[in-house]
């Protein structure tokens, strides 16, 4: 299953906006920062494999609602070859309380035959190889490299494209625009951290109805016009 497109930019919920400067883009993060020196991913996982599940499953999905279903699965299987073991029908009904939970489950098996077949069980650490896997997006592949490899990468869902295009960060009318605005743009040694830094705000304070603004760290960095007070 495809990963969800993110909408392309919509100019009433996103009116034009100035881009930010690099000397306030480096204040930008070091604010981030300086709140959560090492921000993680919300998700639960106990290795690689378990991590690239959790991101496969946690589309249109919430990180929560993933955390309670994979508890049970990766108890069941944390492995390429428990997993495929299972079988598809567990996984399934395992994890049925998520969305979309049947086009999942063929998935986490498919990919982990893949994994089996094509890369000795191991996760491959780079971006097309990720992708050939079953659904793989570039975002998923994104978070992948970054949380497990270590590498500089800019994953963009909903939160990130919001936040980078409100702000000036980084202003595109899609996904990839943004991935590579932020990719040209964020400053060491901000570059490991910043998709994480932007996910969380996003999720808690640059809200996408009301954002809360009057809590918000960099607000006076911040080229949206319409704060809220």
């Amino acid at each position: 299953m495809p990963e969800k497109k993110t909408k392309e930019i919509d100019k009433k919920e996103f009116p034009p906006i100035k881009k930010m400067g690099k000397e306030k883009i480096a204040k930008f993060f070091a604010r981030l920062s300086q709140a959560d020196p090492t921000p993680e991913t919300e998700l639960q996982f106990n290795n690689d494999f378990t991590l690239l599940v959790a991101v496969v499953l946690s589309a249109q999905a919430t990180d929560s609602g993933v955390n309670k279903a994979t508890k049970a699965l990766f108890e069941a299987a944390d492995n390429p070859e428990s997993m495929v073991a299972l079988g598809e029908v567990k996984i399934r009904d395992t994890i049925k309380t998520i969305g979309l939970y049947r086009n999942k489950a063929k998935n986490v098996y498919a990919l982990s035959k893949q994994l089996l077949t094509d890369h000795k069980g191991q996760i491959p650490q780079t971006r097309d190889a990720l992708m050939t896997l079953a659904g793989v997006g570039r975002k998923t592949a994104n978070v992948v490299m970054n949380v497990a490899f270590g590498q500089a990468t800019f994953a963009v869902d909903t939160h990130v494209f919001r936040l980078a295009n409100r702000t000036g960060l980084a202003i595109g009318h899609n996904v990839l625009e943004v991935e590579k605005g932020l990719e040209a743009r964020v400053p060491e040694p901000y570059r490991l951290h910043a998709h994480h830094w932007l996910i969380l705000h996003g999720r808690y304070i640059c809200l996408a109805r009301k954002p809360k603004c009057a809590l918000c760290p960099v607000a006076n960095l911040c080229n949206y016009t319409s704060k809220e007070k």
